[in-house]
């Protein structure tokens, strides 16, 4: 009967997400331009250039080292504004021309930046950081807790 109260599943409609032909194929389309932006490194996201970074702290200070292989020191500026510390740097590519039918690139090159918020009241003065084999090595002093004072009330006469 057309006009039955209670809808009955074709077999089609019964078929589950993961038996469907078009679901693999988009799954392996992901995976594919996934894999992708990682074998050609000039396609690869953004995120590729930026340095990873640890943050650990202790009583007095914070530290924070940022793995930067192949620069150096002339390579990456270190900056302090807002309670928030900033390292910038550039690592340029080295061009190498050759009589060959292919070139292949896989290591990464451009500018990056990487901020971290610090408490307030850091200075300047209070950072210091060195550069070595590829890491760079950042100490902040942590600013001294703020005192609170007892005030004392007197009675109006």
């Amino acid at each position: 009967m057309a006009n039955d109260a209670i809808p009955v599943r074709t077999e089609r409609a019964m078929m589950r997400r993961e038996d469907n032909p078009f679901t693999f194929l988009q799954q392996e389309i992901d995976r594919l331009f996934d894999g992708f932006g990682r074998s050609f490194p000039a396609f690869a996201p953004p995120q590729a250039m930026m340095p990873r970074m640890d943050v650990s702290e202790t009583d007095k200070t914070i530290e924070i080292s940022a793995e930067l292989p192949g620069l150096e020191t002339k390579d990456v500026q270190l900056s302090l504004a807002d309670n928030t510390l900033t390292i910038r740097g550039e690592k340029k590519s080295e061009r190498e021309e050759q009589d060959k039918d292919y070139h292949l690139i896989e290591r990464s090159f451009g500018a990056f930046s990487r901020s971290v918020a610090l408490p307030e009241g850091v200075k300047a003065e209070d950072v210091s950081a060195e550069i070595a084999k590829g890491v760079l090595k950042v100490t902040v002093k942590k600013p001294a807790p703020k005192q609170s004072r007892q005030i004392d009330i007197k009675t109006a006469a």
